[in-house]
């Protein structure tokens, strides 16, 4: 099966499972007719209709993004936790923990409730797909390895070592491996955003992974500015 044809057949299943949990009389059956388009009967009408609202729109893409994204971004405000609460670092480098912070943990909780509203299971928790339930491109950022959790990695995620490595540094060099760590990290944030623009159909969550890209590039400019200056 291509790649195109896994990513239409797990938004259908994606859809049927969102269909599943809602509570009214009727039933209905959704088939994917194109992206941003689904065609519904019910069996009280029976009769085809097109659904064109933003809640018939997403798809297994934007489903994807947003549970890989949700436990990438609370890795990277946990990197800005540890590093916050070490002495002797740089003023510069705190103030990124914090901006880092302030932008990540709005979009974990708007990408949460993007989850439930689609009635993904274990959406608000926001864990990431696995196997083959990743569609398209996507399952690309998911290595082979597993951290301490058992979670499979992906790109720019720290290992538990990696982690552990950052708690332990003190001064300049936890502020050298602070920002060299989150510029890996958020150069794997912006690969998955970009796969999102080019396969995403929900409107909100594509103009999310924009703001991401743009958003985390200026932020690694600005660390790799502050490396030169350590």
């Amino acid at each position: 099966m291509t790649s195109r044809a896994l990513l239409a057949a797990t938004a259908a299943a994606v859809l049927a499972l969102a269909g599943c949990a809602g509570n009214g009389t009727d039933s209905t059956t959704a088939t994917e007719t194109s992206p941003g388009a689904v065609m519904s009967e019910t069996t009280t009408g029976g009769t085809l209709t097109t659904a064109t609202g933003q809640d018939s729109e997403h798809s297994a893409a934007d489903v994807m993004f947003s549970r890989m994204m949700i436990p990438h971004h609370q890795q990277a405000i946990e990197m800005s936790d540890i590093i916050l609460d070490k002495d002797d670092v740089p003023a510069d480098v705190r103030t990124m923990a914090e901006e880092i912070k302030a932008a990540q943990g709005p979009e974990i909780e708007q990408m949460r409730q993007w989850l439930e509203q689609w009635g993904v299971p274990g959406g608000p928790q926001g864990g990431p797909m696995m196997g083959d339930d990743v569609p398209g491109h996507m399952g690309d950022h998911m290595g082979g390895a597993d951290d301490a959790a058992g979670m499979p990695m992906m790109d720019g995620m720290l290992s538990g070592q990696e982690m552990r490595e950052l708690s332990d540094a003190r001064g300049p060099d936890a502020a050298r491996l602070f920002l060299e760590q989150m510029i890996a990290h958020h150069e794997g944030a912006i690969e998955m955003a970009q796969d999102e623009v080019s396969d995403g159909t929900y409107p909100p969550t594509v103009e999310l992974a924009r703001s991401i890209i743009q958003t985390q590039q200026r932020e690694i400019d600005r660390m790799r500015e502050m490396i030169a200056a350590l």
